[in-house]
């Protein structure tokens, strides 16, 4: 068999060639596998997500709650407060009275009592 340059640059296309597509081949297995890396990481991350939120509602359900409890503890306290207020308004409009002051005093000691009475018989 005589070896002439002709084929010599036909054995090194060929051989080129093959490389080539060896190479080709090999990259596209690498990214084929890098693209399901990528889906299973977009897939645990949806699922981290998702637990993530529902541990926020859950953390954020808890934190209401709380902040509930705390406003009905401090309603019930400034609703106490401002019965003793009241109260003492009533007392001094009184003694007022007493002293000999009429008009006004007599009119808000009369408003003040229909009031207590009718928050006391749950008409207001």
């Amino acid at each position: 068999m005589y070896v002439d340059a002709q084929t010599i640059i036909t054995a090194g296309a060929v051989l080129t060639a093959l490389v080539g597509f060896v190479t080709l081949g090999w990259k596209l297995f690498k990214w084929i596998n890098h693209q399901k890396e990528q889906d299973q990481e977009i897939t645990n991350i949806k699922v981290q997500h998702t637990k993530d939120i529902a541990d926020l509602k859950t953390q954020h359900a808890k934190d209401m709650a709380e902040v509930k409890a705390m406003h009905h503890k401090d309603t019930e306290g400034i609703q106490e407060e401002q019965t003793l207020v009241v109260y003492g308004l009533l007392a001094c409009l009184k003694g007022l009275a007493e002293q000999g002051c009429d008009g006004p005093v007599s009119e808000a000691i009369d408003r003040i009592e229909k009031h207590i009475n009718k928050k006391a018989h749950g008409q207001e």
